[in-house]
């Protein structure tokens, strides 16, 4: 799949950006990246204001994947949206039912196949990369996504992403909520441990900007 990446403002930023990770190079995380080959396709629809965000998970979680896609944008053009959940895949969101959605006037999802599970290499995983509230508005945006069944995560560890304040206690990062889904999805709880082991370095190099 493909990745949307925003553009340099100018040639002096380009100079000084990465372009594997985008980041500035005195704070390249390309260290982090740790090749996986994923059998679950992953698309990753990224809010606008997360692509600068030096906290955000989703570049490394993108780079990380070898079957993965990262488009930017919050409402998605209807043609472009049904292209990207092709029918090729069986397409799910990573995303849980909550009580706000009927007050939201959401689309009732469709239910999830367990026997979906049979075979990965058919499914897409959807995620949306954003804040409690700016993913909400997405979902909220793109019709589309709100039909989608909705995979629940089961027992998943209390969350290593200690640099950003969650909505919830029991939230995760999109890379951690994403490589649980996969282990999930895949049946193989530890394939994805070493993509975990590189998140708790990306964060600790976060970390030490603070502390500085």
């Amino acid at each position: 799949m493909t990745s949307t990446d925003a553009a340099p403002s100018n040639s002096r930023s380009t100079r000084a950006q990465c372009p594997v990770c985008l980041r500035p190079r005195q704070t390249c995380i390309c260290r982090w990246v740790t090749a996986v080959a994923n059998r679950v396709e992953v698309l990753i629809l990224q809010h606008p204001m997360e692509v600068a965000n030096a906290k955000g998970s989703a570049r490394l979680l993108h780079l990380s994947l070898s079957n993965s896609g990262l488009e930017c944008g919050e409402a998605f053009d209807p043609g472009r949206l049904e292209g990207l959940l092709s029918p090729d895949r069986r397409n799910m969101l990573l995303y849980p039912e909550t009580a706000e959605d009927k007050s939201l006037g959401l689309a009732t999802p469709l239910p999830f196949d367990p026997a979906w599970l049979a075979d990965p290499e058919r499914l897409r995983l959807v995620v949306l990369d954003g804040t409690w509230r700016k993913s909400r508005k997405m979902l909220y945006l793109n019709p589309p996504l709100q039909a989608l069944p909705r995979l629940p995560l089961r027992d998943t560890p209390p969350s290593h992403y200690l640099i950003r304040k969650a909505h919830l206690p029991d939230q995760l990062s999109t890379l951690e909520a994403t490589a649980y889904a996969l282990a999930q999805l895949e049946n193989d709880p530890h394939k994805f441990t070493a993509l975990i082991d590189a998140f708790d370095g990306f964060v600790a190099q976060q970390a030490s900007y603070v502390r500085a």
